[in-house]
């Protein structure tokens, strides 16, 4: 899976936003590869009913149930807007351990796919216990440098796959931080990962379908 994660950035809300999920569809579907966008959750509305092959996802989602919780993101308003899955605890929306597991137990329920994040291999395989669909491993030090985890660290990518899998064989791994180009990606699959999870290499690009298509050729073995 390639996940992209738009963040906060303004180049990929409302008009853009759409304008990268139609590029993201186009390489979806001549690669034949499984991408999904998680976007501002004002976009999750407007890029699902755009979506064909390429799956929305949240960004984030609170372990609470409906009720008095102004400002929180409730599960199922991510859903009822469209999102098919979510993403939990990522290095910038960082959540107790506690919290992560009442997440995954509330979007299993509602059927969401989760991927959860996780700083190093020794947190992947801590969450792994709570069985999530796929973990993302991404050294914070590493994001947005644009050096790539699978370059730098093989070791976390490699140790990662290891550890997760032994609790759980059925946990896809993604990696994530630095990821910017298909040898990085390549290297991340070599290693034993199923898939990425990156940001500023797609939305910063200035032409996103030229910079997911170039990614898309990574996943060909």
């Amino acid at each position: 899976m390639l996940v992209i994660n738009l963040k906060s950035y303004i180049e990929t809300i409302g008009k853009r936003g759409l304008e990268l999920l139609e590029a993201a569809e186009k390489v979806a579907e001549e690669y034949g590869i499984d991408i999904a966008i998680a976007p501002q959750f004002t976009d999750i509305y407007l890029l699902s009913k755009n979506a064909k092959k390429v799956k929305i996802f949240a960004q984030h989602i609170d372990p609470i149930e409906p009720g008095a919780y102004t400002g929180y993101i409730l599960p199922e308003a991510v859903k009822e807007a469209g999102a098919v899955g979510t993403l939990i605890n990522h290095s910038e929306k960082p959540m107790r351990i506690i919290d992560i597991e009442k997440a995954i137990n509330i979007a299993k329920r509602l059927g969401l796919i989760t991927i959860v994040c996780a700083n190093d291999n020794i947190v992947g395989s801590a969450v792994a216990k709570f069985n999530p669909d796929y973990i993302a491993v991404e050294p914070p030090e590493l994001i947005g440098t644009g050096i790539s985890v699978s370059i730098a660290k093989p070791e976390i990518v490699i140790n990662s796959v290891k550890m997760i899998k032994e609790i759980n064989p059925n946990i896809k791994v993604l990696v994530g931080a630095g990821i910017s180009n298909r040898e990085d990606i390549k290297k991340a699959l070599e290693f034993g990962a199923e898939g990425v999870l990156l940001s500023s290499a797609v939305t910063k690009a200035n032409n996103f379908y030229e910079k997911i298509k170039e990614l898309a050729e990574g996943f060909i073995r």
